[in-house]
């Protein structure tokens, strides 16, 4: 009797083991069906971008009227040589570099990496079924590493955005992109950690990590949940080769959106300015200031929005609009999100006992005035309050290989007059510029001296 229950039990055993084994199995089979239906859905609307760039002949390099100044020296024997003006001035267009990026709206709107744009003079968007198309950059902002690009048609397919807020660390997410160029790649797995900051990639960080494989060429891509919604934007690798070792970050899509509504509004980003100087409070700090946690204010500028809402030095934030401050990443986070005008709650610490303040947030006094960038290469903004200029337009930005940067313009100079008109705005500059679509005579003060230059296309 013995010997059959034995046997009995051995027999059940197995039966147990191997329906577990199935059971296993399915579950297995199940998850993969999940991710190929999420894969099916989202990869129609995951785009290949390509950067190119108009790269100008080296003898562009001597425009400018520099001429004059070669004449003084060499006297009539420089007009014997052919002008570099004369010859024919040709640009050639090379690709420098690829992304990702994906659809958001039936008539071509694009979420990308601002990164992945870079300075490129033209943009090729490449979807799944083949087909190409120019694309026109709507807006960037490189403090948070969005952009927003657009390709002309419709019935465009979309991918959802999510909210990113209610993720979990651990939960399942897929990263879709295109590394190294491979076309619409798919890569799964967790959420490692939320709201990563410190890390060192752009301004304001609040990352998602993620041990998804991202590597070159998934910047700008989605990373989705298991519902096909859009959580963040692959941004970056963490890693010690180049490649991918197991620690990704993407840009949370709560953040996305609303610095993607401020690029559609009017092309740019203009965030809260508080005005304070914040730290974090490590061990010996929080024991001297008798805390446990939260954000040091260690200057307030004068007459800015804390000095008027009564934030003191010395004051410890704990709370901002209802969340909890324990760090200096989340603290300039959570201030960048508002608008200027917006009304905030603050709550401090002051010598023991909490106290609320209520601020008006207003814009960032150092914030120029940023003119698009033209096709002589040059970025121009009204001068900042920290910069001491009494006429003329600050350049801010001159594209690498252009016109301009062939000439030695270069960011930081201040120009005085275009074309013989007199600019201290950006419409001022955007008028002369219109004059002349060809030619610009500027006037230039690089800080030694002004001087005129000729640019030529």
């Amino acid at each position: 009797m013995k010997k059959i229950m034995i046997v009995l039990m051995i027999a059940l055993l197995g039966v147990s083991a191997t329906a577990h084994d199935k059971d296993a199995i399915v579950s297995l089979r199940q998850s993969g069906k999940v991710f190929a239906k999420v894969a099916k859905d989202v990869s129609p609307a995951v785009v290949l971008i390509k950067s190119e760039k108009d790269v100008y002949p080296s003898n562009q390099r001597f425009r400018g009227g520099q001429e004059d100044f070669l004449r003084r020296f060499f006297g009539e024997r420089y007009q014997q040589r052919p002008k570099q003006e004369d010859a024919p001035q040709k640009k050639r267009r090379q690709e420098v570099g690829q992304g990702s990026g994906f659809l958001i709206s039936e008539d071509g709107l694009i979420l990308t990496n601002s990164h992945v744009i870079g300075q490129a003079d033209a943009l090729k968007v490449i979807l799944l079924d083949g087909r190409e198309f120019e694309a026109k950059v709507i807006g960037t902002d490189d403090k948070s590493d969005v952009a927003v690009i657009k390709i002309d048609g419709k019935d465009f397919p979309t991918i959802p955005l999510g909210n990113s807020d209610k993720i979990d660390v651990g939960e399942w997410v897929l990263a879709l992109g295109n590394p190294f160029g491979l076309s619409h790649t798919l890569t799964a797995g967790i959420v490692s950690a939320k709201g990563r900051s410190g890390v060192g990639i752009v301004d304001y960080e609040e990352f998602i990590q993620t041990d998804a494989a991202i590597n070159p060429g998934n910047s700008g891509g989605p990373l989705v949940n298991l519902d096909g919604e859009v959580v963040g934007i692959n941004t970056a690798i963490y890693s010690r080769s180049g490649g991918y070792m197991g620690i990704g970050f993407a840009i949370p899509v709560n953040m996305v959106k609303k610095i993607k509504n401020q690029l559609v509004d009017s092309g740019a980003v203009t965030r809260g300015f508080l005005g304070v100087l914040p730290q974090d409070i490590d061990s010996e700090l929080a024991k001297s200031f008798g805390v446990n946690d939260g954000v040091l204010i260690s200057q307030v500028t004068p007459d800015s929005p804390a000095d008027k809402g009564g934030v003191k030095v010395g004051d410890i934030v704990v709370g901002f609009d209802g969340k909890t401050i324990k760090d200096v990443g989340p603290f300039r986070n959570v201030i960048a999100m508002k608008l200027p005008g917006d009304t905030i709650k603050m709550d401090v610490i002051r010598n023991g006992k909490k106290k609320s303040l209520t601020i008006t947030l207003t814009s960032r006094p150092d914030e120029a005035k940023v003119d698009a960038v033209n096709d002589f290469g040059i970025v121009v903004g009204e001068a900042p309050g920290n910069l001491s200029v009494d006429k003329g337009i600050v350049v801010t930005e001159v594209k690498p290989g252009s016109v301009a940067a062939y000439a030695g313009i270069k960011a930081g100079m201040v120009i005085v007059e275009v074309n013989r008109m007199k600019v201290n705005s950006v419409s001022d500059f955007d008028k002369a510029v219109a004059k002349d679509e060809q030619k610009m005579l500027l006037l230039i003060d690089s800080g030694r001296g002004a001087q005129y230059m000729i640019l030529k296309k």
